[in-house]
């Protein structure tokens, strides 16, 4: 399969390497899940056993590093629910723009 310069593609190996932290995404799906996180969010990550680098990404909200360490956008969104991000900052992220640029380039908004 060709590959996308500069573009993560979802596939086995980032499925496989991004397992848990998207576990643990997808953990916030509950209201007791969402609770843990909020009280204690390095605890709720070591639960899931993220490697250091997965761990720095998901505190550090940086979408774009998450995406390329096997997350999937589906499951890394859940996070926005208890941190509320808006989903524009994060395709800004993905697409390594400014929000402002992000509107107006990829959504033809001024």
């Amino acid at each position: 399969m060709d590959k996308i310069p500069e573009t993560p593609l979802f596939d086995r190996e980032g499925s496989l390497r991004g397992y848990k932290m998207n576990k643990m995404a997808m953990a916030l799906g509950t209201q007791e899940g969402r609770d843990a996180f909020l009280a204690d969010e390095e605890a709720f990550i070591d639960k899931f056993g993220l490697d250091a680098e997965s761990k720095k990404a998901v505190m550090d909200r940086d979408w774009q590093e998450m995406i390329r360490l096997g997350g999937n956008l589906f499951y890394v969104l859940k996070i926005t629910a208890v941190d509320p991000t808006p989903i524009i900052a994060v395709g800004a992220a993905q697409a390594g723009m400014s929000v402002e640029d992000f509107l107006r380039e990829r959504l033809g908004k001024e």
